[in-house]
């Protein structure tokens, strides 16, 4: 029976070492679809929905992007409002199609919606192609089931074992099934309108790999480490995040790019450095498919919960940049504008919110997924779980000084200026039995 698949794209959004486009030569026809989910725009657990304005602004510009990649392949993509469990079935039904190609997930909601579409599909094979990270499934340093519970052991292990090589990219794909009915471009009233960001960075795969030759065409990959933690500025990290995790740049393509790097312009510490965090980045993909759920718990993985609750006022504060700590409010107010945090600064708002806020992690966290350009579920979770104490850390939990961080990356009070850091008013305005507390100056 002739192949006719239909391609899923999800967190993979390019053509450049694509697995699935390449086992999608193999079909007679083709169908390349993308599906908008109303559930990314709904609030649901911890009061936020998942898709915020400057990730779906991104996300828009990374379909915008592939559509032009695979017209110069003679495909198109096409786009569907709705539930994905809905949508795949009645698409394969209608066209006779026989094979659905899609990227292998860590995600537990995303497993979930795939294991429905695949309980619906008996007669369509399911191929579900590793092509988010740099290991496959079947090839792991470690297997699952003795995976480690920190980073540590990880690393030591897959620093020795060789990824799946890329891919080229195709000259041309199977063409579209000949019955296929184009689907209707207008918008439901569900999906947001654009809003305005001011977010520095432009979703597809062209600047994914414009921004990746400028990179490595500099000195950049060499000061690495040194600059790494700086709170500010464009050069201060790789910046590579957003497009890895809307898959518009290939995680393995990345790595050898960094070696042919090092091999042409010697390797460094700072060069060890980038590729260590493409470890950590694949560490927490595995993680979440180890742990599933556990993910998401108020103990994660840990024993024992941490000791903290649900104080709505300090949470939303602290979301605000309103808190008593001019650093953090710095930080919250950046990424509440362009969608975006230096890693150190990531750091710095979750231990306030988990230490001096005593706000469950599970919010702040929630938060983020709203907020960043650069959400991964595995990395974002992955590390909140680790400032709290619940998840790959053997020492539990990370408590970071205000005041020393502050003097350590802000000295000069530079970027609080920038973002406007000063505090205002004070962080409760009522005690625990909800009498109103008076503002210090009026005591």
């Amino acid at each position: 029976m002739p192949r006719q698949s239909l391609y899923w794209l999800t967190q993979d959004l390019r053509i450049h070492d694509n697995h699935a486009l390449q086992a999608a030569q193999a079909s007679s026809s083709l169908l390349c679809i993308y599906i908008v989910d109303p559930r990314w725009f709904k609030a649901q657990r911890w009061q936020q929905a998942s898709m915020g304005g400057h990730r779906w602004l991104f996300v828009q510009e990374c379909l915008s992007d592939l559509t032009q990649k695979l017209q110069t392949l003679g495909q198109r993509l096409h786009i569907y409002y709705g539930k994905p469990e809905e949508i795949i079935p009645k698409l394969c039904h209608t066209y006779s199609l026989n094979h659905l190609l899609c990227a292998h997930m860590a995600g537990s909601d995303e497993k979930t919606t795939l294991t429905a579409i695949e309980d619906s599909l008996s007669t369509v094979n399911v191929e579900r192609i590793d092509q988010y990270t740099l290991f496959e499934s079947t090839h792991l340093p470690i297997p699952l089931g003795e995976w480690p519970a920190s980073y540590t052991p990880f690393r030591k292990v897959a620093e020795t074992v060789a990824t799946k090589k890329i891919v080229d990219i195709p000259t041309s794909l199977p063409p579209m099934p000949k019955v296929f009915a184009l689907p209707s471009i207008q918008r439901p009233n569900w999906v947001p309108a654009p809003a305005p960001s001011q977010c520095a960075f432009w979703g597809g795969e062209t600047k994914a790999l414009e921004h990746l030759n400028a990179y490595f065409s500099s000195e950049l990959p060499h000061n690495y480490k040194n600059v790494r933690n700086a709170l500010d500025g464009w050069d201060n990290s790789s910046k590579f995040s957003p497009w890895l995790n809307q898959g518009c740049l290939s995680v393995r393509h990345l790595q050898n790019t960094l070696e042919q790097y090092e091999h042409e312009n010697s390797s460094n510490e700072s060069t060890q450095w980038l590729y260590v965090e493409l470890l950590w980045r694949e560490y927490f993909q595995w993680s979440h498919h180890n742990i599933g759920t556990k993910l998401f718990r108020f103990k994660g993985v840990a024993k024992k919960a941490p000791l903290t609750s649900f104080y709505a006022e300090r949470y939303h504060k602290w979301c605000d940049g309103q808190t008593p700590y001019p650093l953090v409010n710095a930080c919250m107010k950046e990424l509440k504008v362009t969608g975006y945090l230096s890693n150190r600064g990531r750091q710095i708002v979750a231990s306030c919110l988990v230490n001096e806020l005593s706000v469950d992690w599970r919010y702040g966290a929630a938060w983020f997924e709203h907020q960043l350009v650069d959400y991964d579920v595995a990395v974002n979770w992955g590390n909140w779980q680790y400032i709290a104490g619940v998840g790959a850390d053997p020492r539990g939990g990370r408590h970071f000084n205000l005041e020393k961080q502050t003097s350590l990356y802000d000295p000069d009070g530079v970027y609080q200026k920038k973002w406007g850091g000063q505090v205002v008013g004070q962080l409760d305005s009522v005690d625990a039995a909800d009498w109103p507390i008076m503002p210090t100056d009026q005591h």
